[in-house]
């Protein structure tokens, strides 16, 4: 349990309904409650994850907000990690880019947590019939680089992230991102790590096990310095928890740009990464987001590549 206290064409539409803020949201199973610092997901009396919003760092350095810690097994083990001590900057699950100009100026490096900060603009829950709950929050990036005519500071991307945990199905649980990006100046632009590795996007910073193990859909996947193409899933699988055979795996939407997605793997001490868009900056528009959706399945045992398969077949047709 958390030590502090302080924080789905279907025949039928799916209705999403915004609740008051603070109130538990129960969609069957899942619960979300809206605290000072974040939102707290549970599945009856088990936490499923904490999703951070307000501000943390260490003594006011590597700064970071907006990303999942802890995020938990089936067994409660939690997975992620937050403020390692190999790469402090690196936490939880998060999405982040190393290069972050607007009209030619580098304004920040979210990554590396330089001159980042997202700020809450709007947060809502939401609720669905599917025994699943969700939370779909606003926020404007911004940065002492980039000031307003008063000075302040303004921002200049809108991000639209929502977040969907549903209830456990047997061995497996799912939880969908939907991330939005819309240029609030004329020339925005994102990209990756500058050298050949490109790193940059959806990440995840999980504990790894000396026995890890990492499968894609083309079979077993050994992970390389730079990117390695392994199709739309990789699962990443070993002794989680001091257990064997659990792990995590993560699946990117047909949508998403570039699919399927180089990945960024690492058997140790860093981050797990569909890089996107590489070293090579992309314009964000201005006129309809930029929209990235991924989903986790946190699975208890392993699973095979036709049982991966599957449920990337039946995530790719959601709507």
């Amino acid at each position: 349990m958390r030590r502090f206290p302080v924080f789905l064409f279907l025949t039928v539409f799916l209705a999403l309904a915004p609740l008051a803020a603070g109130e538990p949201v129960t969609g069957g199973s899942v619960k979300v409650t809206e605290q000072d610092d974040g939102y707290l997901f549970q599945e009856g009396p088990d936490e499923v994850f904490f999703y951070q919003l307000a501000t943390k760092s260490i003594d006011g350095k590597f700064e970071r907000s907006n990303y999942l810690h802890p995020f938990y097994d089936l067994e409660g083990n939690v997975l992620t990690e937050d403020f390692p001590k190999d790469h402090f900057h690196q936490r939880g699950i998060f999405w982040a880019w190393h290069q972050v100009l607007v009209n030619g100026k580098r304004v920040g490096d979210q990554w590396a947590t330089i001159d980042s900060a997202w700020e809450v603009q709007h947060r809502e829950t939401l609720a669905s019939e599917k025994g699943s709950a969700a939370v779909r929050v606003k926020f404007h990036w911004k940065s002492p680089q980039w000031l307003g005519d008063d000075g302040k500071q303004k921002g200049f991307v809108k991000e639209v992230t929502t977040i969907r945990a549903y209830p456990r199905e047997g061995n497996i649980r799912k939880i969908d991102f939907t991330i939005q990006l819309t240029a609030l100046e004329d020339d925005v632009r994102i990209g990756g790590s500058e050298d050949v590795k490109g790193y940059s996007g959806f990440s995840t910073r999980i504990r790894l096990p000396k026995d890890i193990r990492f499968l894609g859909h083309n079979g077993p996947v050994t992970p390389q310095e730079t990117a390695v193409k392994a199709g739309p899933w990789v699962d990443f699988a070993g002794s989680f928890g001091g257990k064997p055979g659990s792990g995590l795996a993560v699946l990117m939407h047909p949508s998403v740009p570039a699919f399927p997605q180089p990945w960024i793997l690492r058997a140790a001490h860093s981050m797990q990464n569909p890089a996107y868009p590489g070293r090579h900056a992309v314009r964000l528009p201005t006129d309809k987001p930029l929209t990235f959706r991924y989903r986790l399945i946190v699975h208890k045992g392993e699973l095979t590549r036709d049982q991966l398969d599957q449920l990337q077949a039946a995530y790719s047709k959601s709507k």
